[in-house]
């Protein structure tokens, strides 16, 4: 009548990433994005250890799409400037990374592209945000 355990948890965790979303601040959702992107890579990481290529293509997929229709594409390149330019281009170059690393097996490189988005989220981490007058 109610599926699985395994079925009801994914709804229940689908539900709750949902929430988040919905009720996030701007900044709040950068550092989703982040997040996301990291546990992508984990999985793509762990995937190419167990020789599960479908599941690593699909993580490293998923990552790649994280990074230039979400981070890339939230940048504000009216206010941003030279700092956005090279934003924009070092997510372009996690990309192509993590298509090589898909394509060669390479975990050096999905571990690259780890520890540049860790060090972009605690960048990001550290920015408190502008809260609106009450």
């Amino acid at each position: 009548m109610f599926g699985s355990f395994a079925n009801r948890a994914s709804a229940y965790a689908q539900v709750g990433i949902e929430t988040g979303v919905a009720t996030a601040d701007p900044h709040k959702l950068i550092l989703m994005l982040f997040d996301g992107a990291i546990l992508s890579i984990a999985a793509a990481a762990a995937a190419m250890d167990g020789k599960d290529i479908p599941a690593k293509g699909q993580a490293v997929s998923k990552a790649i799409e994280i990074i230039t229709n979400g981070l890339k594409a939230s940048l504000d390149r009216d206010l941003g400037g030279e700092l956005v330019d090279r934003l924009a281009a070092l997510y372009d170059y996690m990309a192509e990374r993590l298509l090589y690393a898909n394509l060669h097996n390479n975990r050096a490189a999905l571990d690259e592209v780890s520890g540049l988005l860790h060090s972009l989220r605690e960048a990001w981490e550290a920015i408190v945000p502008e809260t609106a007058p009450a």
